[in-house]
């Protein structure tokens, strides 16, 4: 045999060794797309038996959150006989942003428009605090400030913070 014949041996051969390769694949080709995409929902479903624990825990903690931050919880807590005006809003807005620093990373977990509204609620009651400081007489003690927000607490029609909370809850039963 001369060089010439065996290498169109081989190329004949390396040609028929592909053809069979790809005619192999060509009749397999359902087969292993099945196996990768059964595997893929496997590992969805293995991620998502992992993670709806910590989605869960994150709404419970924000429950608490919103249920901390509520001025009427809040005032009860921290009011003492006797505190300065000065003292109770400082207490309130320190205890408000600690609450929210502690439960900030949250928001992995959270829809990220329940968020929005979690984080404009604490928003809001810093500024309520904050709005209702200047509007008391210089003499006032903290029994007045406590007075002034729940006053303007019990003016609004619908609750934020049991509005937030219901949202909160519709969140969680998206996950079901």
């Amino acid at each position: 045999m001369n060089t010439q014949q065996i290498l169109v041996d081989i190329i004949i051969l390396f040609a028929g060794i592909f053809m069979a390769l790809m005619a192999t694949y060509y009749i397999l080709r359902n087969d292993i797309q099945r196996f990768f995409n059964l595997k893929t929902i496997e590992l969805n479903k293995e991620s998502r038996a992992q993670i709806l624990p910590l989605r869960l825990q994150a709404h419970e903690r924000l429950i608490i959150f919103v249920d901390r931050i509520n001025p009427a919880n809040l005032l009860v807590r921290l009011h003492q006989q006797g505190i300065a005006i000065a003292t109770l809003q400082a207490g309130i807005l320190n205890e408000i942003r600690a609450e929210y620093q502690h439960n900030i990373t949250q928001q992995l977990y959270i829809d990220s428009v329940t968020w929005g509204v979690v984080r404009k609620l604490k928003d809001d009651t810093i500024a309520m605090i904050n709005n209702a400081v200047p509007g008391l007489p210089a003499d006032a003690n903290g029994i007045e400030l406590s007075k002034a927000i729940l006053q303007h607490m019990a003016g609004i029609d619908e609750n934020p913070y049991d509005l937030t909370i219901e949202m909160i809850k519709k969140d969680i039963y998206k996950l079901f």
